[in-house]
């Protein structure tokens, strides 16, 4: 079975811990070899973040169990890669095709 070597995840997680902890407890998991979070709505009490993850892992059970530990939930898989390599994606070709 093929690695994964892309995830973009929606994460629902408490304030604490703030996203430099939260960064380094998740890149430290095996075959992580980066984090980006990006904190995009905050409410009193959470905050909803994009996480998006990159190495090669055979599955997502441990980033899964850091979010979970953390009191985080993810709301949604938003894009995943796979492979040997990661595909890039021609976006302006994307945006040529919607239509108008």
């Amino acid at each position: 079975m093929a690695d994964l070597r892309k995830l973009v995840l929606d994460v629902l997680k408490p304030h604490t811990p703030d996203i430099v902890t939260f960064a380094k407890e998740l890149a430290a998991a095996p075959g992580i070899d980066g984090i980006n979070i990006s904190v995009y709505e905050m409410d009193k009490e959470v905050e909803t973040v994009k996480i998006t993850v990159i190495g090669k892992f055979s599955n997502m059970d441990k980033i899964k169990e850091i979010i979970s530990d953390v009191g985080g939930t993810i709301h949604s898989i938003d894009e995943v890669a796979a492979g040997k390599k990661i595909v890039e994606e021609d976006v302006t070709l994307h945006d040529r095709l919607r239509p108008m």
